[in-house]
């Protein structure tokens, strides 16, 4: 996401305690989750980037070849790029501060890729109704990683076997992973922001 429109937010009346990152999905923007990301972590610093690919002019984070179908070579430079963008970020908003990323949908397989690819990028991430976005060669060592899971139980586009593939994946790579099944479809619900919040609360990330 160099060079990419981005939003950065520090919270209000309250010392930094966490930096995450926020990441839309098809369509969003740099601004969709801050709502969400204020209300689950009342004290972050928030960072929002637009993704720089494009499928049928909407904005994502790396292209598809079809529903559920990744182009892996477009996904594996733009998660370079954008753990650039996220380090660059972290060390100019947020230095020294526990890094988290908050994704939806797209925004939470670039998540999840971010943590396969680029291990000690984040310390813990969100990832709303996600997929398997890539099975690297070689599993990472997320060894004090965490991950939090919310899957859709009704959800067409990423069902529940998806986030419990990714769930395993990160399990073997070591990662403390937590797995949420929603009743809801692709959406989300006050349900998956109570589990965020719960899940970056002072206990959890920072604790």
């Amino acid at each position: 996401m160099t060079g990419h429109a981005h939003v950065v937010e520090a919270p209000d009346g309250a010392s930094p305690r966490l930096a995450l990152m926020l990441l839309h999905g098809t369509g969003g923007d740099e601004h969709d989750l801050v709502p969400l990301g204020r209300e689950a972590a009342p004290d972050a610093v928030l960072s929002g980037g637009r993704g720089g690919g494009r499928v049928r002019g909407a904005p994502r984070f790396f292209r598809r070849l079809a529903e559920g179908a990744f182009d892996e070579a477009d996904l594996v430079a733009r998660a370079a790029d954008l753990a650039a963008f996220a380090e660059a970020a972290f060390a100019r908003h947020a230095p020294g501060l526990p890094r988290a990323a908050l994704g939806f949908s797209n925004g939470a397989n670039i998540a999840a890729a971010l943590m396969l690819l680029h291990p000690r990028l984040l310390d813990a991430a969100v990832l709303l109704r996600p997929m398997v976005p890539l099975v690297p060669s070689a599993l990472p060592d997320l060894a004090g990683r965490r991950a939090l899971l919310a899957s859709g139980i009704a959800d067409p586009l990423a069902p529940p076997a998806e986030g419990a593939r990714l769930a395993a994946l990160l399990r073997g790579a070591g990662a403390a992973v937590r797995t949420l099944a929603v009743p809801a479809g692709h959406g989300l619900t006050r349900a998956d922001v109570s589990a965020a919040a719960s899940f970056l609360a002072p206990a959890g990330v920072a604790g």
